[in-house]
């Protein structure tokens, strides 16, 4: 069963974009949200995968504009 709940939890630093959500699938955490940071790299257009800013997450950037970081629940 899917949770969807509105996230603005400190642990991500995109807490504040209005639209952020948070699903939960098991043990395991989804979060999307619109892409605010500028990237000092050349980004692929359409799919790009970097270890995220936690231990324990991974951060898919599609099409150069959301952000989706998926880790581990934290019961």
């Amino acid at each position: 069963m899917t949770n969807l709940e509105q996230s603005f939890d400190t642990r991500f630093t995109v807490q504040f974009s209005p639209s952020a959500f948070l699903m939960r699938l098991g043990r395991r955490e989804m979060f999307v949200c619109k892409d605010f940071r500028s990237r000092n790299y050349h980004v692929n257009p359409v799919i790009e995968c970097s270890t995220g800013i936690q231990a324990g997450h991974l951060e898919v950037l599609l099409f150069r504009k959301w952000l989706v970081i998926l880790s581990k629940a934290r019961w």
